[in-house]
């Protein structure tokens, strides 16, 4: 029995303690929750929206104190300066809008008179032009009308001659001598007629078949000799000591197909002046006398006439092919050379 009873004291006991630790630990649930609340009291967590509406309070009071002092200083400004501030402005704007205006109405008085210069100057041109045809109408009116008649002659006379000279163009048929420009002189014109004076007196006037000159080859004096004359007259041009032409520059042949020709080209370096000569020969038996034993620079040209054209010259001390062969048939530059061999 004694053993039932301590059992059953034990668990009252063990009851009590558990009922006494779950009541100490809702009282320290308790004290922890109000020691808390005194915790966010003590450090403001309620305070902030007070001290917002504090600051918020003072801050419109210091705006508001601001705006009080700005407007007291405007105030007292505007009564140093002799009224509000509005009538100042005013005023400016009344001063810049008469400083414009009276900046645009000189600018317009400047274009204005220059305008009136301009209209001006347009003005007396105009009259001067009406002045002038004036005078023109009155010299006309004074002249009775002949001016205008020797103009009408005038134009209608241009008009045939170029009808003229039109159709004659279009005949084949030179213009009349008047209508072309007559020639300048050439600067060796007195070179030609002394040479055909003095080569007329010593050796004679038939010598010459014509003479004339060379505008094509730097206004040389050219003189075109008779074949029976061609080493006489040669020979006189070098050997007379006014002349001295000792120097053979040129000598070739060309076929015209109609006859042959061999033109000279010398040179005077007394005189520092050139000649040419020429003489025209039967193209189907072209021989002239060498100019070997006057000049001896003639003897290669004169070999290469002979070879290129069959041109004899007599006299010449070795005359001979110096391109083509002995055996060769024919002279290339004959107009009616053909080839021995075509295929060659």
């Amino acid at each position: 029995m004694s053993g039932e009873k301590d059992i059953e004291q034990l668990k009252k006991e063990a009851a009590a303690k558990a009922k006494a630790a779950a009541a100490a630990k809702a009282k320290a649930a308790a004290e922890a929750k109000m020691q808390a609340k005194e915790q966010a009291e003590a450090s403001g967590g309620d305070a902030a929206p007070a001290d917002d509406l504090a600051k918020q309070k003072a801050a419109a009071a210091a705006k508001a104190k601001a705006a009080a002092l700005a407007k007291a200083k405007a105030k007292q400004q505007a009564e140093a300066s002799g009224g509000d501030s509005a009538p100042t402005d005013d005023l400016a704007k009344q001063k810049a809008a008469a400083l414009a205006k009276a900046k645009a109405k000189q600018q317009a008085g400047v274009s204005g008179a220059a305008d009136d210069d301009d209209a001006k100057a347009k003005a007396a041109a105009v009259a001067k032009a009406k002045a002038a045809a004036a005078a023109k109408a009155k010299a006309k009116a004074a002249a009775g009308g002949d001016a205008g008649d020797e103009k009408a002659k005038a134009i209608a006379a241009a008009k045939a001659k170029a009808a003229a000279a039109a159709k004659a163009k279009g005949a084949g048929k030179a213009e009349p001598a008047e209508a072309v420009e007559e020639a300048k002189p050439s600067p060796n014109q007195h070179y030609l007629d002394k040479y055909v004076k003095v080569i007329e007196e010593h050796i004679g006037k038939e010598a010459i078949e014509e003479s004339y000159i060379n505008k094509l080859a730097k206004d040389i004096p050219t003189l075109i000799l008779r074949k029976e004359d061609y080493f006489k007259v040669a020979e006189y041009l070098k050997y007379n000591e006014q002349l001295s032409f000792d120097y053979v520059s040129e000598l070739h042949g060309t076929d015209f197909q109609t006859h042959m020709e061999v033109y000279v080209s010398l040179y005077s370096y007394k005189n520092s002046q050139p000649i040419a000569i020429k003489v025209k020969l039967d193209r189907d038996q072209p021989e002239i006398g060498s100019l070997v034993p006057l000049w001896a620079g003639a003897n290669w040209p004169e070999c290469e006439a002979y070879d290129l054209l069959g041109i004899k010259f007599l006299g010449h001390p070795d005359l001979h092919r110096i391109m083509l062969g002995e055996e060769w048939v024919g002279h290339p530059l004959r107009k009616d050379y053909e080839p021995y061999d075509v295929e060659v």
